[in-house]
């Protein structure tokens, strides 16, 4: 399936980051190990969310950490992120992913996650702030959508160098 231990953050536009990933069956070490080198990385490049896909591991996971510390890391496993309200804003975004791009995404201003831990219980949390904004970002992100896909067309216009240096750099590695 996976090496935890050869899980490293994967840039656009990488395939993984354009596909639905598939639901975990069983929480296991592997996905434990998962979770814990993805804190690493997510740390390591100052973020305070990860997504499976980023990581390179088409599953539906993704941690969060707003204080972008160790010890706030927390999991959330099959999870589902529903709007609580029809009031939005729209705040820049940036992404691990897409080193560089800084733009603005409109995201509903709270949500309801519901999602299971790694113990294997299911929680629901209301969200409101970064936390809302952080929940609706990852979860984009194990549906297969980056803030690439949710750029305006002035944005991506903003954009086009960086998000074609980006495509050259993959093209390379490929």
């Amino acid at each position: 399936m996976f090496n935890p231990n050869r899980v490293e953050l994967t840039r656009y536009p990488a395939p993984v980051l354009g596909r639905v990933a598939a639901p975990i069956e069983t929480i296991d070490e592997s996905i434990r190990a998962l979770v814990d080198r993805m804190a690493e990385i997510m740390i390591a490049n100052k973020g305070v969310g990860l997504a499976g896909p980023q990581a390179g591991v088409g599953l539906r996971i993704f941690i969060i950490s707003l204080t972008g510390t160790k010890k706030d890391v927390r999991a959330y496993i099959n999870p589902t992120v529903t709007p609580t309200s029809d009031d939005s804003d729209a705040n820049e975004e940036g992404c691990l992913s897409i080193p560089g791009v800084y733009t603005k995404v409109r995201r509903y201003r709270t949500c309801t996650v519901t999602a299971t831990d790694l113990d294997g219980k299911q929680f629901t949390e209301d969200a409101d702030g970064l936390y809302a904004r952080a929940l609706q970002h990852e979860y984009d992100h194990i549906e297969g959508m980056t803030i690439a896909d949710r750029m305006g067309a002035t944005a991506r216009i903003a954009h086009r160098r960086q998000l074609k240096k980006l495509q050259k750099e993959y093209e390379k590695r490929e």
